[in-house]
């Protein structure tokens, strides 16, 4: 029965679990073990087993090798493949005339509403159907809807805003990255 008595300093794991510590403290047949991740785990001794020299596999080494296996597979899902990296941009015009039939009796008030509703429900839209571009076209004029998007925008930490393609758009749009969790 000697093999089966721990000493404090003793490298032990946790039989059916992938769990491996050092013996930091002994009390009867409970055991508390501090993991290689330093949390201190209290087990009884019939359920730890004392790691000896030579090429002991266990659950936990089988768990580590797996972990670092598994590792490089989840690193590869956040690299954008090559088609989504030129995915279509879903494009929202927010022209008012693209929006209402028309705008007799709009003062510039209601028509900077309405664009800026249209561009929450579109940039709402996007995230939920998980669309990762989006470009809002607002035109030059002022540059009033321009702010208020850039202020909008500014709102969420899940997405990055900056002019669209020039040569397509000139300077009236911006086009929005929308980052995807998981």
């Amino acid at each position: 029965m000697d093999k089966d008595k721990f000493s404090v300093g003793d490298k032990v794991e946790v039989l059916d679990e992938a769990i491996s510590g050092v013996v930091e403290q002994i009390d009867g047949t409970l055991i508390t073990l501090v993991t290689t991740e330093g949390f201190p785990m209290k087990y009884d001794q019939k359920d730890l087993v004392k790691v000896r020299g030579g090429i002991p596999v266990s659950n936990f080494e089988i768990a580590q090798v797996k972990k670092e296996k598994e590792l490089p597979k989840r690193r590869k899902s956040n690299v954008v493949k090559p088609k989504e990296r030129n995915a279509p941009k879903m494009e929202v015009d927010l022209h008012i005339n693209q929006l209402v039939k028309t705008t007799r009796g709009m003062s510039n008030y209601d028509i900077l509403n309405i664009q800026m509703e249209t561009a929450k429900r579109q940039l709402a839209f996007a995230m939920e159907k998980r669309i990762q571009k989006v470009v809002f076209i607002h035109g030059v004029g002022e540059g009033i809807l321009k702010e208020e998007l850039h202020y909008l925008f500014k709102k969420y930490d899940n997405l990055k805003y900056y002019d669209a393609d020039y040569q397509k758009y000139g300077l009236g749009a911006t086009e929005v990255y929308i980052y995807q969790n998981g």
